[in-house]
């Protein structure tokens, strides 16, 4: 099959589209003929040589897939038959013609989504529900901030997070992102990080009040804002290390305010997890993509030989939604 392999860390340049053997399903795994895959930060951290696979994961980049399932390892239990149309959960591997992976990690493409689209949904879906929901517990009527609006994980969250109840604050880079931000995603608040300090003008734009759950891509560099943004209770969950790795905690207002700072990954998690995460993607996030209460927003897609073009494009950080290669 043909699948994308890093040649050495670097920019777009380093990956390259080769043959390599099709992987063989293990128990409890399906076999899937990839129709899509989605692009992720994940992936870019990876070619950059910051982001080695798991233990016992694909080498090959790539954390999502829509397909169709084209056979089984022994003792799958899930309810699918060949041919079904599908999304999957990876460790990595995606950037390829065909992807096996644990039954719990897949889910039918939720109804009134076409199978390309789909590609930009396991990844975003699990991550965005589990860290808003499972782990920060946000619930209605409180107010979370999400930053980086137009990303995939962005545009997804927003929406998420107004469909089931809360107030929602988001921060982005340009006046144009962040109309796009209120006005096509529903933010209720909505700020230009470069040209005003984000916790004072939650504050201002909420009613005085900050956020109770932030979710956050961008790590040290907004670590004492974040901290400032939070109201009492609050709940920073911290996703991703855009903006560095370490930076200097306020302790004191942490306890004052007797907040939480949560760092999570997705990818490494065990198949246990995944699956319980997936179910509840499943049951919790799907109907809102089916009843249109949440829209899967997809920027471009590349053909996969293109795949050097497609991360120019995500680095460049033009895009509103996901980024997709198609086999």
């Amino acid at each position: 099959m043909r699948a994308v392999q890093i040649s050495e860390p670097g920019g777009p340049e380093v990956l390259h589209l080769n043959e390599v053997p099709d992987p063989v399903p293990g128990p409890g795994d399906v076999l899937i003929d990839v129709v899509a895959a989605g692009l992720n930060r994940a992936d870019v951290q990876q070619r950059r040589g910051h982001y080695p696979p798991p233990p016992g994961a694909s080498e090959l980049p790539g954390l999502e897939v829509s397909g169709r399932i084209s056979g089984f390892g022994p003792g799958v239990t899930k309810p699918f038959s060949v041919g079904d149309k599908v999304v999957a959960l990876l460790s990595g591997g995606g950037y390829a013609e065909k992807v096996a992976v644990p039954a719990g990690q897949v889910l039918r493409v939720p109804e009134g989504v076409d199978l390309v689209t789909a590609a930009g949904l396991p990844e975003v879906a699990a991550t965005v529900y589990s860290n808003l929901y499972m782990t920060a517990g946000l619930q209605p009527g409180e107010t979370v901030l999400v930053h980086g609006a137009t990303g995939g994980i962005g545009t997804f969250a927003i929406q998420l997070a107004k469909a089931l109840g809360s107030t929602v604050a988001t921060t982005a880079g340009s006046a144009e992102k962040v109309a796009t931000a209120r006005g096509f995603l529903g933010a209720d608040v909505a700020i230009d990080y470069t040209r005003q300090e984000f916790p004072q003008a939650l504050r201002e734009a909420n009613g005085g009040r900050g956020a109770d759950v932030i979710l956050d891509v961008v790590g040290a560099k907004y670590l004492t804002q974040n901290i400032e943004a939070l109201n009492t209770h609050g709940r920073l969950v911290v996703i991703g290390l855009q903006g560095g790795a370490k930076g200097e905690l306020d302790l004191g207002q942490l306890l004052t305010k007797r907040a939480a700072v949560i760092g999570t990954t997705l990818r490494a998690r065990p198949v246990e997890e995944k699956t319980a995460i997936m179910d509840a993607v499943r049951d919790v996030v799907w109907p809102l993509l089916v009843d249109g209460s949440v829209r899967p927003l997809v920027a471009k897609t590349f053909p996969l030989a293109e795949v050097a073009e497609a991360h120019r494009y995500f680095d460049s950080g033009q895009h509103t939604g996901k980024v997709l290669l198609t086999m």
